[in-house]
């Protein structure tokens, strides 16, 4: 499974991005893809993930009710939108995909494959 992540960059406090991750290789469809960010110096943060299969979605406190996760079968990408930006959101954002149960959805260890990250900066 390959994992391409776009659209990080710079907006004001309250305003809004979309973050996409593209997927290729064969079986993702099988798999949950997630997003994490993590700080210089930080530990990795989950932010939401989504079932391919089926589409359930699941966020962290922190996002709950300003980010959402969602994918496009005919696209292969799995977008997040996040509104209400905060001045803390800023940080790198990676998808990852992985099959992890439902009680170990947030823990990137259960990520196999990783895409690159993408750098959102909100300013205040």
């Amino acid at each position: 499974v390959q994992l391409q992540a776009s659209g990080g960059g710079s907006a004001q406090a309250g305003g809004s991005l979309r973050l996409s991750c593209v997927a290729s290789g064969g079986t993702f469809r099988q798999y949950t893809i997630g997003w994490f960010r993590q700080a210089p110096g930080k530990e990795r943060e989950f932010v939401a993930a989504i079932r391919w299969s089926g589409g359930s979605t699941y966020y962290a406190d922190s996002v709950k009710g300003r980010f959402t996760i969602s994918r496009d079968n005919d696209k292969n990408t799995v977008y997040l939108q996040m509104n209400t930006l905060k001045p803390e959101d800023t940080t790198v954002y990676y998808c990852a995909a992985g099959r992890p149960i439902l009680s170990a959805i947030a823990r990137g260890e259960m990520y196999a494959y990783w895409g690159q990250g993408t750098l959102v900066t909100v300013s205040s």
